[in-house]
Order: C-alpha cells, then sequence, then structure tokens
C-alpha cells in the first residue's frame, strides 16, 4: 500500500485503522501513530493533507470505557503532538524556510495560500496560530509562515499550547461524549466525512471569495 493509498483509507475509515492498531499493538503501543499522524501533518510542511480532525474524533470514540484507549493518554499524546509538531514546523522554517519556499518543491504551498496567511496574520496577529488550527491545510502552513518571521517564538509558543490544547480536546471530546450514540456508530462514516467537510469548508470558501475578487478586478481593468 503507497502512502498516499494509506491516507485516503485512514481518511476515509479511522476508526478501522485504530481498531486495528489497538489488536496489533496493545493498549500502550497504539498511542504511536496516532501520536506520529498528528505530529508530521503539524510538523512537517510536506504533508498537509493528513486526516487529523477526523483521526481525533475516531480516537475520542475509542477512548470511551470499554473502547480500548483511555480518554486522558489520547488527550495527552494528542496534546504534545499537536504543540511539538507545530513547533518543529516553526523552526524548520525559521532555518530553512527561504530555501523551502524558493525550491518549489511544497506544491501546496502556493502563493494564494501564502497570501491568505499573510493577510491572517495582519489581521489577527498571534490569534493566526489557534483560528488555522482548524483548518486543514492552514494549520500546517501557519506555523511555517510564523517561522519565517511573522512572530518571535515565546509569542509563538503561547499561541500555540492554546491552539493545540484547544483543537484536540475539541475533538476529542466530542468523540468520547457522543460516539457512542447509536445514530453516530450507524452512520460513523458519514459523520467523519462531515467532520473532513466542515473543516475544509473555510478553505474552500476563501478559495472561491479570492477568484471571484481576482475576477472582478480583471474585469474591473
Amino acid at each position: 500500500m503507497g502512502i498516499i493509498e494509506f491516507f485516503i483509507n485512514l481518511l476515509k475509515d479511522p476508526r478501522g485503522f485504530i481498531a486495528g492498531w489497538i489488536i496489533a499493538l496493545g493498549p500502550v503501543w497504539v498511542y504511536t501513530p496516532l501520536f506520529l499522524i498528528v505530529f508530521v501533518e503539524t510538523g512537517l510542511v510536506f504533508f498537509p493533507f493528513l486526516p487529523g480532525d477526523s483521526l481525533l474524533f475516531a480516537a475520542g470514540v475509542f477512548s470511551a470505557e470499554g473502547g480500548g484507549l483511555n480518554i486522558w493518554a489520547t488527550l495527552i499524546v494528542f496534546w504534545a503532538a499537536a504543540i511539538l509538531g507545530n513547533t518543529s514546523n516553526y523552526w524548520i522554517a525559521r532555518l530553512f524556510g527561504s530555501r523551502i519556499i524558493d525550491s518549489g518543491k511544497v506544491k501546496a504551498l502556493t502563493p494564494e495560500r501564502m497570501a491568505k496567511l499573510d493577510h491572517f496574520f495582519e489581521r489577527y496577529g498571534g490569534l493566526t496560530i489557534i483560528i488555522t488550527r482548524f483548518m486543514p491545510f492552514f494549520r500546517t502552513f501557519a506555523p511555517f509562515i510564523a517561522g519565517t518571521g511573522h512572530m518571535n517564538f515565546g509569542k509563538f509558543t503561547l499561541f500555540n499550547v492554546i491552539g493545540g490544547v484547544t483543537w484536540v480536546s475539541l475533538f476529542v471530546l466530542v468523540g468520547y461524549f457522543f460516539g457512542g450514540i447509536p445514530v453516530v456508530q450507524e452512520h460513523f462514516e458519514v459523520i467523519v466525512l462531515g467532520i473532513v467537510a466542515v473543516s475544509v469548508a473555510p478553505a474552500f470558501i476563501g478559495v472561491i471569495k479570492a477568484a471571484l475578487n481576482g475576477r472582478k478586478a480583471k474585469n474591473g481593468e
């Protein structure tokens, strides 16, 4: 199974993957792939497409009584992954950001997305790190852009911790408290896709607005 296929399948069925990891790795080592997926999504600008939101929700479901995971262990592991991931991303950008951007190897780091993040930083400042936690793609790029010169490390760390704890807690606890409801169990895949759709919606709307504004500007000329 190729890495792209693996992540697509994980996005479609996080519950199946977590169940398999619990059986194969046991109640302790199962947290290793969970940590790595969230860390890589937030920590490496090359992997903005990983299914963070749906994975957190599914892990919350398994953290309920009898699910195989412990709610406090789940929260702590994901808090650490989210905070350390963003910190890693920040320092990669601080040290190598200009070279990575100039190389053009990160195709998803488009001028449009960078301009959008620049706008976020100008408008919201450090809150951008919190806001973008809830926006796939942008949550991977925001700490990278912060590291290229938008924010000092102390200020970044404060917003990084607040954003990471809030993001993880929200999705994990929603899964923990509501995942056992029969209708959620019966329509789990649909709900996961809905979570992904809602998460992606702000970015999608932003792209449409940018395209419409660009067209209006062009027609105005």
